[in-house]
């Protein structure tokens, strides 16, 4: 069985990497809940705003969130959908070792 995904490796790729970091999982938490300002986002943790913009940047990359121009704030939202597409590959993965594990016991059953 190989498991097919929506999403390219290279998307696979940016996407986890993009969720390995806790700040980023944080960043994208609060965004997924609502709407937020860079500024919001980078006055709830102890690092500079830059770095905060990095952060936010690796998720844009990613396609976990969108940042949006108004006036001179950047609006930051969640994207569920690029979310679900990676928890659909996850549980390909799932049904994947679910059915090796099955057959592995019909085996030891069999003998």
């Amino acid at each position: 069985m190989v498991v097919q995904s929506e999403l390219s490796d290279a998307e696979v790729d940016r996407v986890f990497h993009a969720l390995a970091d806790a700040t980023r999982r944080d960043i994208l938490r609060r965004t997924l809940t609502g709407k937020a300002t860079v500024s919001d986002l980078a006055a709830a943790y102890a690092m500079s705003f830059a770095a905060v913009q990095k952060h936010v940047a690796v998720l844009e990359g990613a396609g976990l969130v969108t940042k949006e121009q108004r006036g001179r704030a950047r609006i930051v939202r969640g994207d569920p959908e690029t979310i679900a597409r990676a928890q659909r590959l996850l549980d390909a993965y799932a049904d994947l070792w679910r059915s090796r594990i099955d057959r592995l016991g019909e085996l030891l059953d069999a003998d």
